[in-house]
């Protein structure tokens, strides 16, 4: 089928439809026309996107038939019914789609946070630069262990769920930068190396395991996430493709913003383990079995639904019926 003959065929029809969905009032006459001139445009479209895939023309009719769905419907789809889509499969694609990032941003930590704490826990100077001796004790005895429960459970796990969230949305909405997710990173792999080389320093380092895996298995994890999910809208921008960089970074946006909601409800997870497991007194083999089914529970939806999102099409990315064409190109 030749595109140009098929436009010319049907323009005037795609035109009488965009003049019918302009108009304030339509008469009921006008209002049946509209229905039979939208389902034949949706007939032209896809024979349009058959012959030639992405077009102008294809963009055109897409943006006239939204126009004229939302004039049939009166308003916008119930976004109460777009949350089972959202949750079973945007959201676990957008999280398959940066597992690669995740991983890498993974060893990068742990390579940081182990080189901080080797290079301090070696050099007692370096331990003494960081404080007195009876501070460093006091932080390594009482303070350490503390912390996890110097507050109410309930108020505690509150406060790091919000304060984790604010971490990893800005680390996904600042991602653009290429520089915040980074410095978010090594800043916690700094501070997580310089207190584990304390505590190994009073031979302590059982007790820093023991009260930091729990929660941070889940935890860490999703600030590593949130990162890559940032690093990915920065690398859109950097290296688009065949597509324009406004286009391949709002799709990114639009896809891995979504990471960023997510991570809320794994983070929340993550508090409730920091707030009413970590601190327990419990065995430490039923804490850190407690916090490694947290992180086994956020992985088997991430990896595997996530997964079974992207083979069936799903990108993260918001439908073409939600956004309408993204991009007219003129000729």
């Amino acid at each position: 089928m030749d595109l140009d003959a098929l436009t010319a065929a049907h323009r005037a029809e795609w035109e009488r439809l965009d003049e019918l969905t302009r108009t304030r009032r339509l008469a009921g006459a006008d209002v049946d026309e509209l229905v039979t001139r939208y389902r034949a445009a949706s007939a032209d479209l896809a024979d349009v996107k058959t012959t030639a895939g992405r077009s102008p023309q294809a963009d055109h009719l897409s943006l006239v038939l939204a126009r004229a769905r939302l004039r049939l419907t009166g308003a916008s789809e119930n976004v109460l019914r777009r949350i089972p889509r959202f949750f079973v499969l945007q959201l676990p694609a957008a999280l398959y789609r940066v597992r690669g990032a995740t991983l890498g941003v993974t060893v990068g930590f742990l390579l940081i946070a182990t080189l901080v704490a080797t290079w301090i826990a070696s050099d007692p100077a370096l331990v003494a630069s960081l404080g007195s001796d009876a501070q460093l004790a006091s932080y390594a005895q009482d303070q350490f262990t503390a912390y996890y429960s110097e507050n109410p459970a309930a108020v505690f796990a509150g406060t790091v769920w919000t304060n984790n969230a604010w971490i990893a949305a800005q680390c996904v909405l600042f991602g653009i930068s290429g520089v915040w997710p980074v410095y978010v990173v090594a800043q916690n792999a700094v501070g997580l190396g310089t207190s584990a080389a304390v505590m190994a320093s009073y031979d302590r380092l059982d007790v820093f395991f023991a009260f930091i895996l729990p929660h941070g298995l889940l935890e860490l994890t999703c600030i590593f996430v949130a990162a890559a999910a940032g690093l990915q809208i920065f690398w859109a921008w950097v290296a688009p493709g065949p597509r324009s960089r406004g286009e391949a970074l709002a799709a990114a946006g639009r896809s891995l913003v979504t990471v960023a909601i997510g991570l809320v409800f794994a983070l929340g997870l993550s508090g409730i383990v920091e707030g009413f497991v970590t601190p327990q007194p419990w065995p430490w083999p039923i804490k850190l079995g407690l916090g490694a089914l947290a992180l086994a529970v956020f992985l088997f939806y991430m990896l595997v639904i996530g997964r079974r999102a992207v083979q069936r099409g799903e990108t993260g990315d918001l439908t073409e019926d939600e956004t309408g064409a993204p991009e007219l190109v003129a000729g």
